[in-house]
């Protein structure tokens, strides 16, 4: 077999790839560059390093691109069936296993796991297969893989049969569930993710609070196969009692903070300070501001945020025409009919707080549906209070991001089911997510904190918020696995 081995010694896996292609009207391919933790890792490792990303095709430029043999070098993409794709990614990762790990089911009605979901596993199976074929395809002997997130859950396992002399780890972006909600899994599936999990050499998540969860889930679900035993100061481990390959699997955790000089340099271009201009004369002269950042992710919980807003106009009548909350929530995820409803939702709710409270010279919520970076750095520059709420996230880099850029300081309303409150908890003002009314007193506690409690907190929080910028937290996967 030895061979058939690539020339590769770092290789990534990911569902998203650094780069995508769209058809120009000529003909053409026209490339757009990606940006986030992975590219800025990968870059800093150095020209020297053999490094190959391993992506899918995700939509039909992406895949001309692969008939014709187009591509980037370090870069190769995987046409994989149009149909397989969305089964696996919209049927499984996005509408199961993001819906498991953030806790999103209406139990009385949902899962059900049915013959169209056996078929929809199959295609996810297929997914990986395909992920796990080309990396040990394009890997040097004893190569280094670091594969990436819930899409992929199973490629450790499935690499290792194939290659059991690489190095495997895997990254956990997202929360993972509790056992007793993981448990709603069929048993054969829990067993064939936790086995494609524990396929890898290390695990890594964002916080201890996921990366537990997930040992739980091994120790509990599996006790005769898996043990769960300390390895370090830094890392546990999950030992394999049936004598699997590896004979244990290291946990460790890595939290993905912000790139401060990226954030910095880029919130002061030309067209951020276009869009200040344009932001304040739509929130009015001398108004404080509640800004929040997101995509219409149902996890983000953009309404109750919303509610939470209306409750504060409720409860302290003199905000009203002197705060106005600028919300960003930029559609995802729209070829799913409950994406779709929930973005229909948020458009309502700030329709009615409009209409129930604005006056002529007062829109109570300003509403920003387009993915417009640039102006999203200008709300983080004017933010006052930056509303951070999800009824749980992985991390959430908008509550690192926001006091990295605020000009005059900003308050940070943090829900305490982020992954990120276990770093910015302390310098937040927290929330329980599901409490409206809660919500609202934290809002009011935010907008009337003094200046200088508030400029020191921020400098708090960007401190911790950028502890581990994005090419260290990466490099530090790769040296953790590769030790």
């Amino acid at each position: 077999m030895a061979s058939t081995h690539g020339a590769h010694g770092i290789l990534v896996a990911s569902n998203r790839g650094p780069i995508t292609y769209q058809t120009q009207d000529d003909g053409s391919l026209h490339a757009k560059r990606g940006g986030g933790g992975l590219v800025s890792g990968l870059s800093a490792i150095g020209p020297d390093a053999d490094a190959l990303w391993v992506c899918a095709a995700l939509g039909d430029g992406d895949r001309e691109a692969v008939r014709r043999g187009v591509g980037e070098d370090g870069v190769r993409m995987l046409d994989i069936d149009a149909e397989v794709h969305a089964d696996a990614y919209n049927g499984i990762a996005n509408s199961v296993l993001w819906f498991v790990h953030h806790m999103l089911y209406q139990t009385p009605l949902e899962p059900v796991f049915d013959a169209e979901f056996r078929r929809q596993w199959d295609a996810y199976r297929a997914y990986n297969r395909a992920f796990a074929e080309a990396l040990a395809e394009e890997a040097a002997e004893g190569a280094s893989v670091l594969v990436q997130d819930y899409h992929l859950c199973l490629v450790p396992g499935l690499l290792r049969a194939l290659r059991p002399d690489l190095r495997i780890g895997h990254f956990s972006h997202t929360p993972w569930a509790p056992v007793d909600y993981f448990r709603m899994l069929p048993d054969d599936i829990r067993a064939e993710l936790l086995d494609g999990m524990l396929g890898a050499d290390r695990l890594a998540f964002l916080t201890w609070r996921w990366a537990t969860a997930f040992l739980d889930c091994a120790a509990e679900i599996d006790p005769e196969r898996y043990r769960v035993t300390p390895a370090s100061e830094a890392s546990r481990s999950v030992e394999h009692l049936d004598g699997a390959a590896p004979a244990r699997t290291l946990v460790g955790v890595h939290g993905l903070g912000a790139d401060a000089e990226f954030l910095r340099a880029r919130s002061h271009e030309a067209d951020v300070e276009e869009r200040i201009v344009a932001l304040r004369e739509e929130i009015g002269e001398g108004r404080r501001t509640i800004v929040r950042v997101d995509r219409t992710e149902l996890s983000k919980n953009i309404v109750r945020g919303m509610l939470a807003y209306r409750q504060l106009l409720d409860d302290h009548p003199e905000w009203r025409e002197r705060v106005v909350h600028v919300a960003f929530a930029y559609p995802s995820r729209q070829d799913l009919a409950i994406y779709r409803d929930y973005t229909a939702e948020v458009q309502r709710v700030a329709d009615e707080i409009n209409s129930s409270y604005g006056t002529p010279g007062w829109t109570p919520v300003v509403l920003h549906v387009k993915d417009d970076f640039a102006r999203s750095l200008a709300a983080y520059r004017l933010a006052d209070v930056a509303l951070v709420n999800p009824i749980r996230d992985g991390m959430n880099l908008v509550a690192k991001e926001v006091p990295v850029v605020s000009d005059e300081g900003c308050v940070l309303v943090l829900s305490r089911e982020a992954g990120a409150y276990e770093e910015l908890g302390e310098d937040a003002v927290s929330v329980n997510p599901y409490d409206v009314v809660g919500t609202a007193r934290a809002l009011h506690e935010a907008l009337a904190m003094q200046p200088g409690e508030r400029a020191e907190r921020t400098k708090r929080l960007a401190a911790a918020a950028t502890a581990l910028p994005p090419a260290q937290w990466f490099l530090d996967q790769l040296h953790a696995l590769e030790a």
